[in-house]
């Protein structure tokens, strides 16, 4: 069974990989044909050379790990959690035997990771596993110094975060590759403080690119498959070529026991430098492109169908009235095969493409209709916040404790809910809201029958006397009645 594992937490010694370069030259044949006969060349013979110094015995990693393990550090995380309450607390009669001992009490949970530095004046990059909801953070860097960190940016869904080192001035940084010119068998080096032993750096290639659809943790999305020797505490680290830039964040393996079995994913630079660069701009949270669409990787049962030689593209299968991809000519069954070039064979893949140019960019759309093929601009635009939200909050009717708000696209985008959903979605529900049978992210199509299109109808109908309630929500694509008396 495979298993997932975040590499952030209590975390392996990993080995230095070096390279041994041995003098002469490899023969090469050439075969060349003219008419109907052909000539072999005879290899030419093997010249032997005396190394004339060390550098020529050898080749190490050494001074692209002195160029870029500078810029990457350790982070200690520290959040209070509730503890469940014992069941039996609040029981008349066991709840004596007891007394306070029942009690919910608040523990601490530490969590081990890495980070990286990608600004002077105290910018650092790590995994939002790693750093969401911590009271306290602490980031050490490989000089020791030892700064408070806050983050200033956190999006569960690529598992990143940004956080800003205190006080901190002129640190050492990394620079930023193009993930995009990576190549499978590409060297790479991962650094991190794997199991809190400190800071180690593991050798090995990138193995495969465009691995998506993959949940791991807080993320799912596009990442970069590497054998370099990733294990717990790397999450967080530096996964840099061999000109000490970045070319991803090292943040979860694949793996039955628990440690390195060779197979690390990292998230791609270019989705990182969007991230850092919102988090300049003032965000909290990440904001992608919004497309309104619903798409499916084209399957080789499709492919055929829609004629293609090889599966390949993002069929569209669903669309929101008011998405872009509309307004640019796609429609229902249009297969996007690429953006900018770049094959996109996934619906996680197509949405890093968009995420890495980041809103107010401009892409290619290259897509198949029928059997044509064609391409059209589209401009990168945040979703609409139109209509307004219009939060509330019910504190004194039917649905004590329900929050909710009116459906727009900016919260079809937040909420992950399906392209065309409209009326009134659940954003907490506690209280009588929670005893009905409510959950975050359920969209409240109608009240007692009457349909709820904005959280002001909500409002008006929970005013209603009645002492029975008939709820119908649509959950995860089902419809579902909650009939409850007060």
């Amino acid at each position: 069974m495979r298993r997932f594992f975040l590499v952030g937490g209590a975390l392996a010694v990993i080995g230095l990989g070096a390279f041994i370069a041995a003098g002469g030259s490899a023969p090469l044949a050439h075969h060349l044909s003219h008419g109907a006969a052909a000539q072999t060349v005879a290899p030419a013979p093997i010249t032997e050379e005396v190394p004339q110094s060390r550098a020529q015995i050898s080749l190490s990693y050494a001074p692209v790990v002195r160029q870029a393990a500078p810029a990457v550090a350790s982070i200690y995380a520290r959040r209070i959690v509730e503890s469940r309450p014992n069941p039996f607390f609040d029981d008349p009669l066991f709840g004596q035997l007891f007394g306070d001992r029942g009690r919910a009490a608040p523990r601490v949970q530490n969590a081990l990771g890495s980070a990286v530095i990608v600004s002077a004046d105290g910018i650092v990059v790590s995994n939002y596993h790693v750093v969401g909801g911590a009271d306290d953070i602490r980031v050490v860097l490989g000089d020791r110094r030892e700064f408070a960190a806050d983050v200033i940016l956190a999006d569960r869904e690529s598992d990143l975060a940004v956080l800003q080192l205190r006080g901190a001035a002129n640190l050492p940084v990394i620079d930023l590759a193009d993930s995009d010119d990576i190549e499978v068998g590409d060297l790479v080096l991962a650094i991190g403080n794997p199991f809190g032993v400190g800071q180690t750096v593991s050798s090995g290639i990138v193995s495969a690119l465009a691995r998506s659809g993959l949940a791991m943790g807080s993320g799912r999305g596009y990442f970069i498959q590497t054998d370099a020797a990733i294990n717990p505490g790397n999450s967080g680290g530096a996964l840099v070529d061999m000109q000490g830039r970045l070319v991803g964040i090292n943040t979860a393996i694949l793996t039955r026991s628990g440690g390195s079995n060779g197979i690390g994913f990292a998230i791609p630079a270019n989705l990182v430098e969007q991230v850092v660069a919102q988090a300049r701009e003032g965000r909290s949270q990440f904001m992608r492109p919004w497309i309104g669409i619903t798409g499916q990787a084209v399957d080789a049962a499709l492919a055929e169908g829609f004629g293609l030689s090889l599966p390949q593209g993002v069929v569209i299968a669903q669309m929101h009235p008011r998405s872009p991809l509309g307004a640019a000519g796609l429609r229902v069954g249009d297969v996007v095969l690429a953006v900018d070039g770049e094959a996109v064979n996934s619906p996680q893949e197509m949405m890093f493409r968009l995420s890495a140019q980041g809103i107010g960019g401009e892409v290619e759309l290259s897509y198949l209709r029928g059997q044509t093929h064609s391409s059209t601009d589209l401009i990168l635009t945040a979703p609409p916040e139109s209509p307004a939200r219009n939060r509330v909050t019910i504190t004194d009717l039917a649905l004590r404790g329900l929050v909710a708000e009116t459906i727009n696209p900016a919260v079809i985008a937040e909420y992950n809910l399906h392209p065309e959903a409209n009326g009134v979605v659940v954003v907490e529900a506690r209280d009588l809201a929670a005893r009905a049978g409510l959950m975050a992210g359920d969209v409240l199509l109608s009240v007692n029958r009457q349909p709820v299109m904005s959280s002001r109808d909500l409002e008006r109908l929970l005013r209603d006397p009645s002492r029975y309630w008939e709820i119908e929500i649509l959950r995860e694509g089902q419809r579902s009645l909650l009939r409850f008396r007060l």
